[in-house]
């Protein structure tokens, strides 16, 4: 499926998925390990940042050419006899999690690359790939306007994860999202009618993070509100 210039898609069991998984696992480590050193190299041989949380996971990917070619990636650890990150490492209310009629499910795990990032605007300023440059905006006047562009790559992407991880949220039958992200992060998201509430105070948790969650109805209902075609492109596919 795709949106913009990239194609998303969700890592199945199949004969491919070891090879898409380490390239997800890849991406993880030159984001989390080698960007931010959010994980030490150590706990992460062979250049794979993966933990226990990825077996009870779906593994939301975008990528552009060959389907191993991953430039973004998200996971939704599903409900199981385990606790979520967020249970184990934040301070919310006790209950949350226990209503009968709510399904959870954690989003963790988003990265861009940033070598994806600088090879694009690279191909837009020498011209070495005339189609995607062409789609970019092959006439920039200034480094400024190219940012821009670079910057629009990054939020589609994100914005495309995120429709996938709501598509599979319908598939896997869930009512709630929870996340521990940066408050940069959840701007943005509520900019775009993703409406997470924070329920808990920040710490230091790889950065500055605080604990939320989503009610997908209410999710559906703001973007239902904001832009009702999006939605139905979240539900139907990507064009």
């Amino acid at each position: 499926m795709q949106l913009y210039n990239f194609n998303f898609d969700v890592a199945e069991t199949q004969a491919d998925k070891a090879r898409l998984l380490e390239a997800i696992y890849r991406l993880r480590y030159q984001v989390y390990v080698k960007e931010w050193g959010f994980e030490k190299p150590d706990d992460h041989p062979g250049g794979l940042e993966k933990d226990d949380y990825d077996q009870y996971s779906r593994h939301i990917y975008a990528y552009i050419g060959a389907m191993d070619n991953v430039v973004g990636t998200a996971r939704i650890i599903l409900p199981s006899d385990h606790l979520f990150p967020l249970q184990e490492n934040f301070d919310f209310e006790e209950n949350l999690f226990n209503h009968p009629d709510h399904r959870f499910a954690e989003v963790s795990r988003l990265a861009i690359s940033k070598d994806f990032s600088r090879r694009a605007i690279d191909r837009v300023i020498f011209g070495t790939d005339s189609n995607f440059a062409d789609e970019l905006g092959r006439h920039h006047e200034n480094m400024q306007n190219i940012e821009k562009e670079r910057r629009k790559c990054e939020h589609e992407l994100v914005r495309g994860l995120y429709m996938m991880i709501y598509r599979e949220s319908l598939i896997q039958e869930l009512t709630h999202w929870c996340a521990v992200m940066a408050k940069g992060l959840y701007l943005i998201l509520s900019r775009w009618g993703i409406p997470f509430n924070q329920i808990g105070p920040e710490k230091e948790y790889h950065g500055v993070r605080a604990p939320y969650v989503l009610s997908i109805k209410n999710l559906e209902a703001t973007i239902e509100k904001k832009n009702p075609a999006l939605l139905q492109q979240a539900r139907c596919g990507f064009v």
